[in-house]
């Protein structure tokens, strides 16, 4: 009887074993390797970032929840980290690419990112995060398709387009960098890429009668873009992760950093079409095109190439506000998106962030709330986990503007896991900032110009707002957010301005628990680089 019941046991532990690694999720496997390369996106001999000899890079497809195993090999001559634009790495900041969390991947050498994107779908990119190194390439898309059972609010389409547009500069990375670190800001753009080509560059080829989905992400150094296709209305259906309203617009305002996905039927006559972008808010407008192809067309793109909105503010504004969630649609789960209403829940504190351009010793630096960050010789993650002095303290930045004078520090603000908070971005500039946080999605509940105040919450959408990763902030106005503390980890604030942040306009935010668990947090990857105060150390044994 006993040997009868040791056997049921080990035969009870045998299928538990075999049920959980076989309900575990899909893995993807990606190797890549980053090199430089001869481009000419504006018709001049450029050097590049290359990832398998593309640029852009390779895309990346997953489902709901898949395991991407991203072996990355360096032949630049410099280190490198490529950082997912969007992707929330639940328990896991370690593999963000940042580096207030990564050590770089020193010239000639590897390393595996291990990342789940766990109850995510949409439209992301990656990119190199290091430096100006973004300014050279290296960056693709990223597609999170829903998993099969879960409904999606509108038909398959026919086919499926990533565009990646964005500001260009003729001056390589390495220069750029000099140019910021000399004190002055970046030139103006000498152009616009789509998927990295110039005037009429890339084709796309479509049906007459279908509908095909567009994803376009901003990708450039600085710059907000407006984007359009000649003769077609664009129906919005998503925005990083978030299903939306299907409203229709002849073009689409896209700040630095942000994505979208729209649906483009081919009901107009057969012939080719311009889609077009070109620069938002800027006194001197630059364009660039690619070719809307209709596959029996003969006939050419002709006439002049459709203008777009340029200085206005206020159209921005308002097609702004009318981006909003689709409440009865299923997200990356099978429950409506409507079900989580934030609403209803009250914040347990407001943090405010104001952005500025102060000189420092003389020369041009970004700050948040005064404070200009400086990267540490450690990653704040690893000084964090192994407890080294030095580094960093919690709290090295207000949660509210001082009006002080600037200074430089490494930037890092305290906060709770399960906290509730708001966040107001307050902009007394004169140019539109755009500001993402990893390792989150939160809800865009308010615009308004002027001072933020308490009784601008009477004006929220506490109802039907889309929840993203990246929001404008334009001149001289406020955007508040509600944002759930549900990711344990470290986590970076920034300006998508890429020059703004790399002289100081970001900050780390430090979700903190004090338990010890897997649930909450996973420990330092085993195959983590170790550098700067964390070298010699151990990571974990498995």
């Amino acid at each position: 009887m006993k040997s009868y019941t040791c056997l049921s046991s080990l035969i009870l532990l045998i299928t538990f074993i075999f049920t959980c690694v076989n309900s575990e999720d899909p893995y993807r496997f990606f190797t890549w390797k980053v090199t430089y390369g001869d481009i000419y996106p504006l018709g001049v001999k450029q050097q590049g970032i290359l990832i398998n000899g593309q640029f852009p890079g390779p895309q990346i497809d997953a489902v709901t929840n898949d395991n991407l195993i991203i072996s990355v090999y360096n032949y630049l001559n410099e280190p490198l980290l490529i950082s997912w634009n969007g992707i929330q790495h639940r328990r896991n900041s370690w593999q963000d690419g940042v580096s207030g969390t990564t050590c770089p991947i020193p010239p000639r050498k590897n390393f595996t990112y291990t990342l789940q994107v766990k109850d995510q779908i949409g439209t992301f990119f990656y990119f190199p995060s290091l430096g100006m190194q973004k300014a050279a390439g290296g960056f693709g898309g990223i597609r999170i398709w829903s998993r099969p059972r879960i409904p999606v609010p509108f038909p398959p389409p026919s086919g499926d387009f990533t565009i990646l547009a964005g500001d260009w500069f003729k001056l390589d990375h390495r220069r750029l960098r000099r140019v910021l670190e000399n004190g002055h800001n970046l030139p103006f753009p000498d152009g616009l890429l789509i998927n990295g080509r110039g005037w009429n560059g890339n084709t796309f080829t479509i049906d007459q009668g279908k509908t095909y989905r567009f994803r376009i992400s901003n990708v450039g150094l600085t710059t907000s873009i407006n984007f359009r296709i000649q003769s077609h209305k664009l129906k919005l259906v998503e925005v990083e992760g978030s299903h939306t309203l299907q409203n229709y617009y002849s073009s689409l305002d896209i700040h630095v950093g942000q994505s979208y996905s729209v649906l483009v039927t081919a009901d107009q006559p057969v012939k080719d079409y311009y889609v077009v972008v070109s620069t938002r808010f800027t006194r001197k407008i630059l364009t660039t095109t690619s070719i809307l192809h209709y596959s029996n067309s003969r006939i050419g793109v002709s006439g002049p190439v459709p203008g777009g909105p340029t200085l206005d503010i206020a159209s921005s504004v308002f097609q702004a506000r009318t981006i909003r969630r689709n409440l009865t649609a299923s997200g990356p789960r099978p429950n409506p998106q409507g079900s989580y209403r934030y609403g209803l829940i009250n914040p347990t504190r407001t943090i405010m962030l104001a952005n500025s351009a102060p000189y420092i010793n003389g020369k041009q630096r970004y700050a948040v709330n005064s404070v200009s960050h400086v990267e540490p010789d450690t990653p704040l993650k690893l000084a964090d986990y192994f407890n080294i002095p030095g580094v960093f303290y919690v709290g090295s930045i207000p949660t509210n503007p001082t009006g002080g004078n600037a200074y430089l520090q490494t930037s890092v603000m305290g906060a709770n896991f399960h906290e509730f908070v708001e966040i107001v971005f307050q902009n007394w500039e004169d140019s539109v900032q755009s500001w993402h946080i990893d390792g989150y999605s939160f809800f865009v509940v308010g615009f308004g110009s002027g001072q933020w105040t308490a009784q601008s919450r009477s004006g929220y959408n506490l109802r039907d707002t889309v929840a993203r990763c990246t929001t404008q902030v334009y001149p001289k106005s406020w955007t508040a957010i509600y944002m759930a503390l549900d990711n344990v980890g470290m986590w970076n604030i920034r300006s998508e301005n890429w020059a703004r942040q790399y002289l100081g306009q970001q900050l780390y935010l430090r979700v903190y628990t004090p338990s010890n668990s897997w649930r909450d947090e996973y420990p330092v990857p085993k195959n983590a680089l170790l550098c700067g105060r964390a070298s010699g150390r151990r990571t974990r044994p498995f």
